[in-house]
């Protein structure tokens, strides 16, 4: 087996184990249920907010540990915080544990950057592609056992939604340990990067008559210039310092610290200056935000459309949302080249956009269980399409060694926004503090919104377009 191969292998069983989590879904019926006796204004306006706020005030900081660290610690704090929080859950009541719980629940979202960017510190660039599939596949494959699963034992009624618990805590146990045994990364992108002072005077982006950044296929020399130590271990470039002499002429940590943090700018400057990055990334960061929220807060919707009747199909649609997900990000991988054109782009994410409020605005105004389910289910197909072509766009016209900065920036914006909503119209102590059904009648039309600003966008291209032609 090859070494790449044998290394992704590896981190996928951690992730497939990370994400078997079967008492997911049914989370908020475990909460408002016998065992915490929690009402769904203390479940949904004092307590998941902490999540939101306690994810966002990590990721940054997680985010350059990470690199500081090499990935691997970072990948089992991941884990140990997986513990702690399905250990609170399972052996706690009071809602003042529950608040604690989410600050270690934010830690556990923010660690799972070295998940997806370990990978990338270990094998050689010409692996990419393979192992970024096998990372996503570990883990829609570990949502769709973990859903499966539940459904099945909630419907047999082989256990209730307290021991679906035991489960998730198992799984998180096996993560950590077998976290444990991953290979070390003897460098990183930023902090330790072998290559990095002779790289900094070579990074700027190159620049086309009119003042944009070059395409991703035009920044060859760029690319060649980043590229790092890892695409051939036996041949260290000219003028580099071998690894085994490196060890004795390490340049100073605060000087090593200060190029990390240029070279963390130069390549912040150089994606984002280009056009098409900003157009995808805007979008990418508001419909994230977006998406994240009615994930945190549909089991509530459904909880709440009708109580008399239990909402016992959560794990189904879950798997089914997973499975139709990972399809469909699939099939856009290989469908979106042809008709998003620099003009099309803008109208189809419009129309993504609209569709996307339009099925959650279904899902939220109706009495009918299964009408919101499928409402629920519409709106995330469309999202996977939409972030897997907004998502290869972006990967499109950036260098490979900014993917990790762009994505993470991007999800920190997405984070920021989602903070705003969540104090906005969630929180308990917020502007609005509305309902179940008040927030997500505000989602909704959010991405009503969303549609509406890339039509702005579309128009004003239009409009720039014939003022351009005519002159």
């Amino acid at each position: 087996m090859p070494p790449w191969l044998k290394i992704s292998l590896l981190l996928c069983t951690f992730g497939f184990l990370k994400e078997i989590r079967p008492s997911e879904p049914f989370i908020v019926d475990y909460l408002a249920g016998p065992w915490r006796n929690l009402t769904m204004e203390q479940i949904i306006q004092e307590a998941f907010p902490i999540g939101t706020y306690s994810y966002l005030a990590q990721l940054a900081i997680i985010f350059l540990v990470t690199d500081l660290l090499r990935y691997k610690p970072i990948i089992i704090v991941n884990g140990a915080a997986g513990i702690i929080v399905w250990s609170m859950l399972t052996w706690t009541t009071s809602l003042n544990a529950l608040k604690v719980l989410e600050i270690f629940y934010g830690t556990y979202c923010a660690a799972e950057v070295a998940y997806f960017s370990y990978i990338y510190a270990k094998v050689d660039r010409e692996h990419y592609q393979k192992v970024t599939s096998h990372t996503r596949a570990a883990i829609y494959s570990g949502r769709f056992f973990a859903a499966s699963l539940a459904q099945l034992l909630v419907y047999f009624e082989a256990m209730d939604y307290r021991q679906l618990n035991y489960l998730s805590l198992a799984a998180q146990i096996s993560a950590t340990v077998w976290a444990l045994f991953l290979p070390s990364v003897p460098t990183s992108m930023y902090f330790h990067r072998q290559t990095l002072t002779d790289e900094l005077p070579e990074t700027s982006t190159p620049q086309l008559p009119n003042g944009s950044a070059t395409p991703a296929d035009k920044q060859e020399p760029m690319v060649d210039v980043m590229a790092d130590d890892r695409s051939d271990d036996s041949k260290p470039p000219v003028g580099v310092i071998a690894p085994s002499e490196r060890r004795h002429l390490q340049a100073p940590f605060r000087f090593r610290l200060k190029e990390a943090f240029v070279l963390l700018w130069t390549h912040f400057r150089t994606s984002f200056t280009n056009r098409s990055v900003l157009q995808w990334s805007v979008w990418y960061g508001l419909a994230m935000a977006g998406y994240i929220q009615i994930l945190a807060y549909v089991q509530a919707l459904w909880s709440s459309i009708d109580e008399t009747q239990p909402a016992v199909w959560n794990g189904a649609v879950e798997a089914a949302v997973t499975l139709l997900g990972a399809i469909v990000s699939l099939l856009a991988g290989y469908l979106h080249s042809g008709f998003l054109k620099p003009r099309t782009s803008l109208l189809s994410l419009a129309l993504l956009s609209f569709a996307a409020g339009g099925a959650m605005m279904l899902a939220t105004n109706t009495g009918n269980l299964i009408v919101s389910y499928l409402g629920y289910m519409i709106f995330c197909v469309l999202y996977a399409f939409a972030i897997t072509v907004v998502s290869a766009e972006i990967a499109k016209n950036i260098s490979d060694d900014c993917f990790g900065l762009v994505f993470g920036f991007n999800t920190l914006v997405a984070l920021s926004l989602q903070t705003l909503l969540t104090f906005s119209v969630t929180d308990s102590d917020g502007w609005f503090a509305l309902d179940v059904f008040g927030q997500f009648t505000v989602f909704s039309c959010y991405f009503l919104v969303l549609g509406g600003i890339y039509t702005a966008f579309l128009a004003a291209e239009i409009v720039a377009s014939v003022i351009r032609r005519y002159r």
